[in-house]
């Protein structure tokens, strides 16, 4: 688990997942280059607080929805580092809408900001890699929703699987340049974004009903991030590792089951 000497470069990094990740690679020896999009108001505390661990970081305003963006990205963070080890790729888009009246532009742009940015982004810090030689980190963060059908969420379930998928593909193409590729799969985590989209109180109530009695916290996605990052998972590479305490299989406890028909109260 450790990340010593080590650059690592996580998009979507101002808070949330993103922010969890480049703190516990952070914690763990890494020097950390930060991105999140332009205007950002998180993005200047998080590198704060990386730097108050004893480690470099530099934040990157650049909109990874573009191909134009990750370039810049990338671009800037080869000047402002020599090289980059690991990348934590983690852009997303959602909207909540049934499927029958969801707008189209909203279905292109979470694909586009989930999937597409992630091809970006991997693209670009893979040519990097392969050039400098000796090897490298892809890490993506998907979602159990690639895996569960959830209402409301068509072309985020959707663009989570496909980048699931991509996980494995570029994976094998990678392997012979030594370059790691794999994703997490976080359930039901507690980020500003959740709190606003369901409210303190829902949170507190639906983390209880769940098999580990709590919501999960960015830094236990950052914690799985780091040890796919690190040397202990240099045998690891095309895995889909959920970190979900239990999400998706909350409903296969004994109190979560239909009683057996001669146990059933009438």
């Amino acid at each position: 688990m450790n990340v010593s000497g080590k650059t690592a470069l996580v998009t979507g990094a101002g808070r949330g997942i993103g922010r969890g990740c480049a703190l516990e690679l952070a914690r763990h020896g890494a020097d950390v280059l930060i991105n999140d999009r332009p205007g950002s108001p998180d993005l200047a505390a998080a590198a704060a607080d990386i730097r108050q661990l004893g480690r470099t970081c530099h934040a990157v305003e650049a909109d990874i929805f573009s191909r134009a963006g990750c370039e810049f990205l990338v671009r800037r963070c080869l000047e402002l580092a020599p090289r980059i080890d690991i990348l934590i790729s983690n852009p997303a888009f959602s909207r909540r809408h049934t499927f029958l009246e969801y707008p189209a532009e909203d279905f292109e742009r979470s694909i586009q900001g989930t999937l597409t940015s992630g091809f970006h982004m991997s693209q670009l810090v893979a040519r990097h890699m392969v050039a400098r030689g000796g090897g490298g980190r892809i890490v993506f963060i998907s979602s159990v929703q690639a895996e569960m059908p959830f209402a409301l969420c068509a072309p985020y379930c959707a663009a989570k699987a496909g980048l699931n998928h991509l996980t494995r593909v570029i994976s094998v193409e990678l392997a012979e340049y030594r370059i790691n590729v794999n994703a997490i799969e976080p359930g039901w985590i507690d980020t500003p974004g959740e709190h606003l989209a369901f409210g303190a109180e829902m949170i507190a109530a639906e983390g209880k009903r769940l098999p580990w009695g709590r919501l999960g916290l960015p830094e236990d996605i950052g914690r799985a991030a780091v040890f796919l990052s690190s040397d202990a998972a240099d045998y690891v590479t095309g895995t889909i590792l959920p970190v979900d305490g239990g999400f998706r299989y909350k409903d296969g406890r004994v109190e979560s089951s239909i009683p057996p028909r001669e146990q059933r109260v009438s």
